[in-house]
């Protein structure tokens, strides 16, 4: 007679475990290739608007090269770069040049150095002081230039278009005796020193150089002022974009007041013992310590002759009847007192 005999059952297979997936794994893979420019010789190359995005980018190795990056960039590298012009959107974190020569830039960025450069000229922007070492025949002056996308790129990359240190230039290895950088003339022109490109990649993208049209205010910065009169205005937030309303003023200074100077501007915050400091015995010194617990405020210099009433003049015409709280020196001899505090305490902030 047979017997049943039970067999146990066999486990299930177990279901493997789907791999984890990480944010990291999710993002699209960088090729440094193309965040990369190197090894040209006589050619036009560079990046259109949107194909950068904020990434590192490298320049290396480039002779006679005409090079456009219409972009915004965390950081760039430029080596060994030859009779080059070099065109950079703006850049979140630095900009450092090495081992070049001969080479005619555009950069805006929020920190700028050079090592072992030779005769660069360069217009700037730097949101803090640009720095030189073992550099000679170095020359500066104002960042000018535009295209459509070149503002929302500032944004995109943290940099205010009001602060702009171009000229106040700090030399790491003085020689005794020699001046190893200094100002480009102010008749200079943007399009002698960097033709616009003219190949095909470039044709969509609306350039400027004129300076009615340049994203950054061109201030005078260090060069001499023409006159004993100064006058300060300041944009607080509010109501209306104080961005905005100070756009607009110069721009109107710019039509109006011809014999005017702008000299500086800078964009910074504020708290309300900051603002009892720097404006402490205006009359509307409330009002303020108010509108600047808002956002950030924005500080404007001009200098001419008949500053101070040119610039109540045309605080007035942009203002007009809109809510918007604005300071303007009073006198030239308040505007004096004015200037220094103002602008002692943001390079205070820089530091």
């Amino acid at each position: 007679m047979g017997c049943l005999c039970s067999h146990p059952e066999e486990p299930a297979a177990q279901e493997e475990e789907a791999p984890k997936v990480y944010s990291w794994d999710r993002r699209d893979k960088v090729d440094p290739k193309d965040f990369t420019i190197a090894n040209l010789k006589d050619e036009t190359v560079g990046r259109v608007p949107g194909t950068v995005n904020g990434q590192q980018f490298i320049i290396q190795d480039c002779e006679n090269c005409n090079i456009f990056i219409f972009d915004h960039a965390a950081t760039i590298t430029i080596d060994d770069c030859v009779n080059c012009r070099i065109f950079l959107g703006p850049i979140k974190g630095s900009v450092f040049i090495r081992d070049c020569k001969d080479c005619k830039c555009m950069f805006a960025c929020q920190q700028f150095r050079t090592r072992d450069c030779k005769k660069i000229d360069c217009f700037l922007s730097c949101a803090t002081q640009p720095i030189i070492e073992a550099s000679t025949g170095m020359k500066f002056a104002c960042f000018q230039y535009f295209y459509p996308e070149l503002e929302s790129q500032f944004a995109a990359a943290g940099l205010s278009v009001f602060n702009n240190n171009w000229s106040n230039i700090h030399d790491f290895t003085p020689v005794p005796g020699e001046n190893s950088w200094g100002l480009l003339s102010e008749d200079v022109k943007v399009e002698d020193c960097l033709p616009n490109p003219t190949t095909e990649q470039f044709q969509g993208v609306q350039i400027s150089t004129q300076s009615q049209d340049s994203v950054i205010p061109i201030t005078r910065g260090s060069r001499r002022k023409t006159s004993d009169e100064s006058c300060l205005v300041v944009f607080f937030s509010g109501d209306v974009d104080n961005r905005e309303l100070a756009q607009r003023f110069l721009q109107k200074m710019g039509q109006e007041a011809a014999g005017c100077a702008l000299m500086q501007t800078k964009e910074i915050s504020m708290t309300g013992d900051d603002v009892r400091r720097v404006f402490g015995s205006s009359a509307e010194l409330e009002l303020f310590v108010q509108a600047a617990q808002r956002g950030p405020v924005i500080g404007i210099e001009y200098n001419g002759t008949n500053s101070v009433h040119s610039c109540k003049e045309n605080v007035q015409a942009v203002v007009g009847s809109a809510a918007a709280v604005v300071y303007t020196s009073d006198s030239p001899a308040k505007a004096a007192t004015d200037v220094d505090n103002f602008y002692n305490f943001a390079d205070m902030q820089m530091m």
